[in-house]
């Protein structure tokens, strides 16, 4: 996002998260209260987005999760070995303060978690995200998402299909 209003950088100490306000509770407690364990834990990475100096704008977490094969839409999981489960990365949260709510961020950030997951050393299949509601879905499904067939609210992307970006190596 060079050039842009915001700059990217993984979450540290001295990001003041106390003010973030996404306009959900369960999004902004786990970002004041709980992210920073997950991090220390090694079961969740956070990636800030900040605006003018250190302002949190935005934020999301990865973390490595597991897709069960027969989840898969059928289309899909033909062209993968049989393996009970196929590896891929969780966007665990993605959320924007809502002062910066319609300018890009949120795609903004989606489109780095994705080039994160591409340029991982890593083996993943796809991307995965639980919406948390059906506006979050219709989100996600605009950025090449494929709900899952028992749960629409579960989706997917394979990293095949992630076009890497003209500023990686």
């Amino acid at each position: 996002m060079s050039g842009a209003p915001f700059r990217l950088a993984p979450l540290d100490a001295a990001h003041n998260r106390a003010t973030f306000n996404s306009g959900s509770e369960p999004l902004n407690r786990y970002f004041r209260e709980q992210v920073t364990q997950d991090v220390r834990r090694r079961v969740a990475a956070c990636f800030v987005a900040l605006a003018e100096g250190q302002r949190i704008a935005g934020y999301y977490t990865l973390a490595s999760t597991s897709l069960l094969l027969t989840d898969l839409p059928a289309s899909a999981g033909k062209k993968l070995p049989r393996y009970p489960t196929v590896p891929a990365v969780r966007i665990g949260r993605l959320a924007i303060d809502q002062a910066f709510k319609g300018q890009g961020l949120g795609g903004a950030l989606l489109a780095d978690a994705l080039e994160r997951a591409t340029r991982s050393e890593i083996a993943a299949y796809a991307v995965v995200v639980d919406a948390k509601d059906e506006v979050a879905a219709a989100f996600y499904q605009h950025h090449g998402f494929i709900a899952l067939p028992d749960s629409s609210l579960t989706l997917f992307l394979p990293l095949v299909t992630v076009q890497p970006s003209r500023n990686s190596p």
